[in-house]
């Protein structure tokens, strides 16, 4: 039945609209931002602003023109022309060209009494650059920005409404990014079980506890130490280049853009973990977090030595006590997740049902493969066993995935 509020095409028209929505308010947020700035004579806040959004959006447009340029021809061209398509990539519309070409897709599909495999198949292809895209807008520039607003409400002892109007859309957007990419992730599992409410709950409150206090750290250093937060910055995101390009990351279709993935995953480990590589990765997951834990300390120690009171006349001690609850509830949470509702996989080859082989034709199941969400669900999901003849079989299909009747606890 069309527009069924229970089926999942529904529910993906749902967060493509919010996707959409929360992209728009940031953006809007960030430009009113800008204006207010100039118009009280703050020109290097609003600066600071404008070049956060410049250099988030140009690696934006370019993740996604690389993207398109790989992909069959077959699944952009043919509506619009080559030229057409570079042209709004350089002004900065790729992106919602995408927002919006997936929620023309699914809307197409909801009206429909029986889609075809083919178009089912496109919408989850769609839907899966779409969260990986607006998972990394949401670290390259809601959360510097969240940080800076937070630096300057923390620096004058003051928030006005369009700074409240920024906080508010900048955790939005990225509380709704994070949540969405793991379950996007989960389509890639042919036989997957799709994240539910309780979990969802979970996962998300586990990555808002430990990514806030996070922020409020940096934001409180860059309030006191405006000219060293850059230099912290930059020292730290070249240690976590250097430890992406230790793994040894394959996800963009070309070499030469290699770069490009490292360069962002280093900003998105600055203020969270991030999982490039598959395996058990409960060690790289602990090195990172003893890191970060061990930087924030090192920022809290710096601030302390300089001021105890902040200009709204709150003790800074009183922040610092709520941070630290914040953090161990979400390290409890995070425990959790991963030892009773992280899934755990053995991917194997499914000739009867289960595969997108199965029901689709070889040319479709080759021109619907979406390698890189693939790769990052294998990184996700860890993959305890896979035969040599299942990767012959299905070297561009998914694998469907056997759940063991009790799961084991989950170590990545």
């Amino acid at each position: 039945m069309p527009f069924k509020l229970s089926s999942p095409l529904f529910l993906q028209v749902v967060v493509s609209s919010m996707g959409i929505l929360s992209f728009v308010l940031d953006l809007a947020a960030d430009l009113w931002a800008v204006v207010q700035y100039m118009l009280v004579g703050r020109y290097l806040w609003a600066a600071l602003v404008l070049t956060l959004m410049g250099l988030s959006s140009v690696q934006l447009q370019l993740f996604s023109w690389v993207w398109m340029r790989a992909d069959p021809s077959e699944l952009f061209w043919s509506q619009y022309s080559h030229r057409f398509l570079f042209m709004l990539h350089v002004l900065q519309l790729g992106y919602l060209y995408r927002c919006f070409h997936g929620l023309q897709q699914g809307l197409s599909l909801c009206s429909q009494e029986l889609p075809s495999e083919f178009e089912l198949a496109y919408a989850d292809f769609l839907s899966l650059d779409l969260s990986m895209l607006r998972l990394f807008e949401s670290f390259l520039e809601s959360t510097p920005q969240l940080a800076l607003v937070l630096a300057i409400v923390l620096l004058t002892g003051q928030a006005e409404y369009y700074q409240w109007f920024g906080i508010l859309s900048s955790f939005l957007g990225i509380s709704w990014a994070l949540l969405d990419y793991h379950r996007s992730l989960r389509s890639c599992l042919p036989a997957k079980r799709n994240l539910g409410w309780s979990s969802s709950a979970i996962y998300f409150l586990w990555n808002f506890l430990l990514l806030g206090p996070r922020i409020f750290v940096i934001s409180l250093f860059s309030a006191i130490y405006p000219y060293y937060v850059v230099m912290h910055f930059f020292s730290l995101w070249l240690v976590l280049m250097f430890w992406t390009w230790l793994q040894d990351t394959k996800f963009m279709p070309s070499p030469n853009y290699e770069w490009l993935y490292r360069m962002s995953v280093a900003t998105i480990l600055y203020f969270s973990w991030f999982n490039i590589s598959g395996g058990r990765t409960r060690g790289r997951a602990v090195i990172h977090l003893i890191f970060i834990f061990s930087d924030s300390v090192l920022l809290v120690i710096s601030v302390l030595t300089y001021i105890t009171w902040l200009p709204s006349e709150i003790l800074v001690a009183t922040y610092l006590i709520i941070g630290a609850v914040c953090f161990l509830l979400g390290l409890v949470l995070r425990l959790i997740y991963y030892l009773w509702l992280h899934p755990r996989c053995f991917w194997e080859p499914d000739l009867v049902d289960g595969t997108l082989g199965s029901i689709l034709s070889p040319d479709y199941t080759k021109l619907l493969y979406n390698r890189r969400a693939t790769q990052l669900a294998q990184n996700l999901f860890p993959m305890a066993h896979m035969p040599q003849l299942a990767q012959n079989l299905f070297p561009k299909a998914h694998m469907s995935v056997i759940l063991p009747e009790k799961e084991p606890i989950v170590t990545s």
